[in-house]
């Protein structure tokens, strides 16, 4: 294993630590709106603190760029760690467990090393380029699923409201597919399409520390990722489609269908 990826995966378990620990008094948790319908809370903070003082400890030159923190360290350092503290911050001050810790190395722009750890489930997933995807050190896949109609998808879109009103595009993509399940945790969502849990993941504005690990882990694990026009661009548009070969190109197909002459 690399060593740039067990020191991520030191600092993600501990990082699961203290979310564990809090998890056992919600009750007593501070809970802060930064926009609607997101949220944060000290836990988040603590996390990210704990995940930043592990990673420069044993590497003081690279630079992090957190949620919580944004970036600390150099600008335009060739190593930079990206870091979601608590993807699914809402999940977790209701008690629902659905959330994770993501951790992302990149080398000049491109990442290279990929935790994802859900302290609930005990969940260690692992990529690094070149070297496939893992689960608790066993190497997974995307899902074999062929037909379209047979897939289960994940989604991070806008709110049933929003979706009525402009979004038909991802009623179509949802209509054509066995279901869709917005499951609050994009970094979890991309994991499970690692590992075929979902056939595919469809995202609109997200950020980098939602897509940086996830989107690693699933083309190591044989898949596909791409913005809604096919091309590379989902790191800065954040709209995003991942899925097993067959299934995402079915997917572009449903979100793009052809205009009439």
């Amino acid at each position: 294993m690399h060593p740039m990826l067990n020191i991520a995966i030191k600092a993600a378990r501990r990082a699961g630590t203290i979310i564990n620990r809090a998890s056992m008094d919600l009750e007593r948790l501070s809970v802060a709106r930064k926009g609607p319908r997101d949220y944060v809370t000290e836990v988040d903070r603590a996390a990210e603190e704990s995940i930043v003082e592990t990673l420069r400890a044993a590497y003081p030159d690279h630079a992090v760029l957190g949620e919580e923190f944004g970036l600390q360290g150099p600008d335009q350092a060739e190593f930079q760690w990206i870091i979601d503290p608590l993807d699914g911050t809402t999940n977790f001050i209701h008690g629902l467990p659905n959330y994770a810790v993501s951790i992302a190395l990149t080398q000049r722009g491109q990442v290279t090393q990929a935790v994802i750890y859900d302290p609930s489930r005990n969940e260690l997933f692992t990529a690094s380029r070149g070297s496939g995807t893992f689960l608790n050190d066993r190497r997974v896949r995307v899902s074999g699923r062929t037909r379209y109609h047979d897939a289960l998808l994940g989604a991070h879109w806008p709110n049933s409201g929003d979706l009525e009103q402009g979004s038909a595009r991802f009623r179509q993509m949802a209509e054509g597919s066995t279901g869709v399940r917005r499951l609050g945790a994009t970094v979890l969502d991309l994991a499970y399409v690692a590992c075929g849990r979902l056939d595919g993941f469809c995202g609109v504005g997200l950020k980098p520390w939602d897509l940086a690990a996830g989107s690693l882990m699933v083309l190591e694990a044989g898949g596909l990722v791409s913005d809604f026009d096919g091309e590379q661009g989902w790191m800065d548009t954040g709209n995003v489609l991942a899925a097993s070969p067959k299934i995402f190109t079915q997917m572009l197909s449903a979100l793009n269908p052809p205009t009439a002459a």
